[in-house]
């Protein structure tokens, strides 16, 4: 095992690609992560407490334990620095459940649900109820609280969903979600007491996919018009429509001031209201927000900041225009692509670390 020190941090194995293609998941002590795309590749480990990883043995073994114990105490992770530590390594098998948990929480925030694409929406409810049953089996790694070991907040915002999902008799899901109301008990969550975070009672199935804003979209007409993107790490989940060009945008020029009216693809999954939405085409630009149909009316300024007028909106170069919704991201098209893909194959042959929400997406999926 050779032990790097990265930004202040103490790690060990390969780098992997940053969000969203990263599977991660928070244990104590450390952060364990993974390209999400690529299965065979060995375990990152991360460390940001090494006195609270009591786990350690069951990954690297007593004496790998003791080995990265001795070798990390007192010691800083300086710039550059590295340790190696031979005969220690991660175990693959040691880790694999916990890969299959941060696999959950990646298809959680990432899973790239689109009608305009095909792909299917997993149920939420059903989902969080099998990861908080992974999460309470590994509770041996999350001895102390951390970002992903909070089953009560897993199961709490989906107890009414769960209890109706037992009414659709699949015997796998009866048998899901028995488990997870007895682990509800435990953990002192009421089943089919509360709604979901949608503020809906029913599975996430009864929810349709929007292709659109609606039959109001802009698209045509006007001084100009176009398309563009919602980048998904700038965006919470389960609100936009995944695909590429799912942001419509035109410039109209009522009473010689210029506006901008946009419409983006909703999921149909979560409430959209108040998301911000920024258009900006050289030095010209202007900010709304989205209201519950994904729409916004906002009007335009100039670099000095005075309203555009209609014929300066006209005479304007709109080539360039881009439209951000929400806090902005980084990601590439190449990068979303390969999620989509990467979807795709999960629910065309689905893995041996599926979750049942998969399974039951790729059934539906025909």
């Amino acid at each position: 095992m050779k032990l790097i020190a990265d930004s202040g941090l103490w790690g060990t194995g390969p780098r992997v690609a940053p969000a969203p293609l990263a599977a991660v998941l928070e244990i104590s002590g450390a952060v364990l992560s993974w390209t999400v795309d690529e299965p065979a590749d060995p375990a990152r480990l991360t460390f940001t407490d090494p006195s609270r990883a009591d786990w350690l043995w069951r990954v690297v073994g007593e004496m790998g334990h003791s080995a990265v114990a001795a070798a990390l105490v007192g010691r800083v992770a300086e710039r550059a620095a590295t340790v190696e530590l031979a005969g220690v390594d991660l175990v693959p098998a040691a880790v694999d459940r916990l890969r299959r948990l941060a696999v959950g929480h990646w298809l959680r925030r990432w899973w790239p649900a689109s009608l305009r694409d095909g792909i299917v929406t997993l149920d939420a409810a059903l989902l969080d109820a099998e990861i908080a049953l992974l999460t309470a089996a590994a509770e041996d790694f999350f001895t102390d609280d951390t970002l992903d070991s909070d089953v009560a907040g897993l199961l709490r915002p989906h107890a009414a969903a769960l209890d109706a999902l037992v009414r659709g008799g699949d015997p796998r899901v009866v048998e899901l979600v028995t488990a997870a109301a007895e682990l509800a008990d435990d953990v002192g969550v009421a089943m089919g007491a509360a709604t979901d975070e949608s503020g809906q009672t029913g599975r996430r199935d009864d929810f349709a996919l929007a292709a659109g804003p609606g039959g109001d979209r802009p698209g045509v007409g006007g001084v100009a018009t176009g398309v563009d993107t919602v980048g998904w790490t700038g965006v919470p989940p389960g609100v936009f429509d995944a695909a590429e060009d799912t942001v419509d945008w035109r410039v109209d020029a009522n009473d010689n001031i210029a506006e901008a009216v946009v419409a983006v693809a909703l999921s149909g999954l979560a409430g959209v209201t108040g998301c911000a939405v920024r258009l900006q085409s050289g030095d010209v630009g202007g900010a709304g927000v989205l209201d519950a149909d994904g729409r916004a009316a906002f009007p335009l300024v100039d670099s000095l900041g005075q309203p555009l007028t209609e014929s300066a909106a006209w005479n304007h170069d709109w080539r360039t225009t881009t439209v951000v919704v929400g806090a902005g991201s980084v990601e590439s098209p190449a990068v979303r692509r390969r999620i989509r893909d990467f979807a795709r194959a999960r629910l065309s042959r689905p893995a041996g670390d599926a979750y049942l929400a998969e399974i039951l997406a790729a059934e539906s999926d025909y």
